[in-house]
């Protein structure tokens, strides 16, 4: 099998009612957050294939069987697989660990950060390619929104504080504990809670000829 210099993993979780984006549900309602989170798989991928820095793959919570998925494959030239079982951690680590078998590196990202340009993929990519052993990209609520590694550690991604705002600082120490060259991101923000979705919906009627990712 020949090697890629670099693949990204999407981890995205299926768009089905009361499933995703469950801290919206509550604005939005289960249908209408469903929606928006095909809505941000779809930006996501579109990101993805358009910063051409490698192969997509889909990491699909819980399985790849879900319709909206096999729309996406039929549309985009992107691979399906399932995510593992377990907490994030092990979630990261298997992913990490699966892309690296035919990759020289590895960007992991999720579906939750519309904003997020080409370049900034671009930039992680170029990174790892002179070097680095791993890429940060922060999240303002003190997780990450894009991490970037050449190598698969499981200490990286075990008994880290999910869900927390010391995610991103205890991925910090551990790369350091490791020894590893980190090059850092520009700081970025997720579209987690209602006051999240306001401010990217504030950002998109304020660019009218933003074009809207469809939906399939």
């Amino acid at each position: 099998m020949q090697r890629t210099p670099c693949t990204v993993a999407l981890l995205c979780k299926a768009p089905i009612p009361g499933f995703a984006k469950t801290r919206l549900i509550p604005h939005l309602g289960e249908m209408d957050t469903a929606h928006l989170q095909e809505e941000l798989i779809m930006q996501a991928v579109v990101t993805a294939l358009d910063a051409a820095v490698g192969p997509v793959e889909l990491w699909c919570d819980p399985d790849e069987s879900h319709p909206f998925f096999g729309k996406i494959m039929k549309k985009y030239p992107v691979r399906l697989t399932s995510q593992p079982p377990g907490d994030l951690g092990n979630r990261l680590h298997t992913c990490a660990s699966g892309a690296l078998m035919a990759a020289d590196a590895v960007i992991l990202m999720g579906a939750d950060c519309p904003v997020m340009p080409t370049y900034y993929l671009e930039e992680a990519a170029a990174a790892l390619a002179r070097g680095c052993d791993a890429v940060v990209g922060p999240s303002e609520d003190g997780s990450y929104v894009l991490l970037g590694l050449k190598h698969a550690s499981e200490e990286l991604f075990s008994d880290i504080s999910w869900g927390t705002s010391l995610v991103l600082s205890e991925t910090q120490a551990r790369i350091a504990q490791l020894g590893w060259r980190c090059h850092l991101l520009a700081t970025l923000w997720n579209v987690d809670t209602p006051a999240d979705y306001q401010r990217w919906r504030l950002i998109i009627e304020a660019m009218p000829h933003r074009p809207e990712v469809q939906r399939l």
